[in-house]
């Protein structure tokens, strides 16, 4: 493999920041001689789009059986419920998902306390120096702490894509539920106009039987009425 294509390949193990781009042609010359990762990077798929929608409570986790095989983990997943944080909790419950042991991690995590504890002026090619020594001074391999860097990079991965497919059928559920009540809001609105022509109509058939029993009354005269609706329990005198 070319120089070119093998940096290429490990780049797809970075996440690339704003500004990096001298960074990242410093990358691939720093790992030429790193095996191992080009067919593991050839084969990561892209990540679906996820349409901004609503969201709920999403299922109970379960081994993710629609990931691809180079990010489907064995181990059960974190939730990805709404507003809950992703901390380093949910990391260590990823991490033990695809199998990457304590161990493994720490020596991750002692490299990187290596490279935070050195001078930011120092030049890399010495920083780099540096690390390695230590590193082989306590007897670790240099060459499992890439390998279980990359595996946590994978892992991280299939759990942003285990997140993206919870999410979005969290979000096709919830724009079903509101479609139905987008329905529902508008029987209800074509229920309210409908009693309210209703009760318009009964003011208006009401007051036209009351003109024609009025016809009545008018024929005995207002004293008349006003004596029986005055004497009579069962009439209120109108106010």
């Amino acid at each position: 493999m070319t120089k070119k294509n093998l940096g290429d390949t490990v780049l797809g193990w970075f996440v690339v920041r704003e500004g990096d781009d001298d960074e990242s042609e410093g990358a691939k010359e720093d790992h030429d001689d790193e095996r191992g990762l080009e067919s593991e990077a050839a084969e990561a798929p892209p990540r679906p789009r996820v349409a901004p929608q609503t969201t709920r409570k999403p299922p109970p986790p379960v081994p993710d059986a629609h990931a691809p095989p180079s990010l489907r983990l064995a181990g059960t997943l974190p939730p990805v419920a709404a507003g809950a944080p992703t901390d380093a909790r949910v990391f260590e419950q990823v991490f033990q998902s695809a199998q990457i042991s304590s161990e493994a991690q720490g020596r991750v995590d002692r490299t990187l306390s290596l490279l935070q504890s050195l001078p930011g002026e120092t030049p890399k090619e010495t920083r780099k120096q540096i690390v390695e020594a230590s590193l082989r001074a306590f007897g670790i391999p240099i060459d499992a702490i890439i390998e279980t860097a990359a595996e946590e990079i994978q892992a991280l991965e299939a759990y942003i894509q285990h997140a993206e497919r919870q999410t979005q059928s969290v979000l096709i559920d919830a724009n079903t539920q509101i479609d139905k009540l987008s329905s529902q809001i508008a029987e209800i609105k074509k229920l309210m106009e409908l009693q309210l022509k209703t009760q318009q109509g009964v003011v208006k058939a009401s007051n036209e039987q009351k003109l024609r029993v009025q016809t009545v009354l008018e024929f005995f005269g207002q004293e008349a009425v006003a004596r029986v609706v005055e004497q009579s329990p069962k009439l209120v005198a109108p106010k």
